[in-house]
């Protein structure tokens, strides 16, 4: 039985564009998955390099201004559904299981976040959740294991009674292997406020 819900952050509850993300990047010859891109973006999310570090080495190594990399680094972010928002805050109120969110992201795009959504509702929306994990802060990230066993050490959950919902299937695979129950969630035909119709065998 599922006592525990951890949810990603991004197409969970706000929606992403990462077909815009990926050309914008491209537009300014930076490719996500190249040998010099890849670490920096991983060590960007995981907090081990500061934004005005990750700025500088887009501007010595390619002549992009920090103006112009913010703003593609920030155009994947969309809209968050007011549906999404009033489903998290009555299942929150309802006290039926303890909540969690668990999501991979920087200080770039949460402060972007802040600012489009003001102060009020994202509080509002963090307030929802006992623990607030974001990736730049907690010094890991998913897949890797260790994120998964950390959330589960530090609120004392048991993996079987607990649920992660993302809608990476890498992220919820790892999720997997330490026993976590986990709902693969497609943002194309899948919907969080679905969570009870589509997982109702856990429930």
């Amino acid at each position: 039985m599922i006592k525990n819900i951890i949810f990603d952050f991004g197409d969970i509850f706000i929606n992403l564009d990462k077909k815009r993300f990926a050309k914008e990047l491209q537009n300014l010859n930076i490719f996500q998955e190249s040998e010099e891109i890849y670490p920096i973006l991983h060590q960007y999310e995981m907090g081990l390099i500061s934004t005005e570090k990750f700025l500088l080495f887009f501007e010595k190594k390619l002549a992009i201004s920090p103006e112009k990399i913010i703003k593609a680094w920030n155009s994947i972010l969309v809209d968050f559904p007011k549906s999404r928002f009033k489903f998290i805050q009555e299942l929150a109120a309802s006290k039926k299981y303890r909540l969690f969110l668990l999501s991979n992201t920087n200080d770039l795009h949460i402060s972007w976040i802040q600012d489009n959504w003001g102060m009020p509702l994202y509080n509002a929306f963090k307030n929802c959740f006992e623990q607030f994990y974001l990736s730049h802060e907690i010094k890991m990230r998913k897949p890797n294991h260790d994120i998964y066993k950390f959330v589960l050490h530090e609120n004392s959950l048991k993996a079987e009674e607990t649920l992660f919902i993302d809608d990476t299937k890498e992220n919820t695979d790892a999720a997997k292997l330490v026993d976590i129950h986990v709902w693969n969630l497609n943002p194309l035909k899948d919907d969080v406020t679905q969570l009870f119709t589509k997982n109702s065998p856990l429930f």
